[in-house]
C-alpha cells in the first residue's frame, strides 16, 4: 500500500506543478478546438505549435488536416499520453517534454494556445520576438491585453503577426 501513497503523491506533483508556469490541464472543448484550427487557416503541410498539448487531442486534430504540428508539455504523464495518443501521425507531430517558456520555438505558420490571463503578455511578447515571418495565434479562452484581436468567437480569439 505504501506504493501507492507514492502513485498518489507523484500523480499529484506532476498536474499541481503546471499551475506554477501556465494553466492545469483542462480538455479544449471540441467545437472551440475545431473553431480555433478552422481560424489559423493553415495549409497541409504547413506548422503549428501548441503551447500545453494536454493529453495530444488538438495535435491529433491538427495532424489530421495535413499540418505538421509541435507540442510542448510540462507534465509527463501528459507527455506520456499524448505520445501514445499522436504515434500513428509521428511524422507530423513531436511532442516535447518542458517548459515552453525556456525553450527555442521552431519556425510555425500558426499558434495554439490555452494560456492564463497573467500570461498572455508574456506569450505576446515571446511571439513578437521570435517570429520571423507572418503568423496566426488561436487563444482559447484568454485575450491578449492591449492587442486587437483579427477575430473573436466562442470564447477563441485570433491574432495575427505580420
Amino acid at each position: 500500500m505504501e506504493w501507492l501513497g507514492i502513485a498518489a503523491i507523484f500523480v499529484a506533483f506532476c498536474f499541481g506543478l503546471v499551475v506554477f508556469v501556465g494553466p492545469p490541464y483542462l480538455p479544449t472543448l471540441d467545437p472551440q478546438m475545431h473553431l480555433a484550427l478552422d481560424m489559423l487557416a493553415l495549409k497541409k503541410g504547413q506548422t503549428m505549435l501548441e503551447l500545453g498539448c494536454g493529453d495530444g487531442k488538438v495535435l491529433v486534430a491538427a495532424a489530421r488536416r495535413g499540418w505538421n504540428v509541435v507540442g510542448y508539455e510540462l507534465n509527463p504523464l501528459l507527455v506520456v499520453l499524448c505520445w501514445i495518443r499522436t504515434r500513428r501521425y509521428r511524422k507530423q507531430v513531436r511532442v516535447v517534454w518542458g517548459n515552453f517558456w525556456l525553450t527555442t520555438w521552431p519556425q510555425a505558420d500558426g499558434i495554439f494556445g490555452f494560456v492564463l490571463p497573467r500570461y498572455m503578455k508574456k506569450l505576446d511578447k515571446k511571439v513578437m520576438q521570435w517570429r520571423k515571418k507572418p503568423l496566426r495565434l488561436a487563444s482559447f479562452a484568454f485575450a491578449i491585453p492591449d492587442r486587437h484581436p483579427l477575430r473573436e468567437e466562442k470564447g477563441v480569439f485570433l491574432y495575427e503577426y505580420k
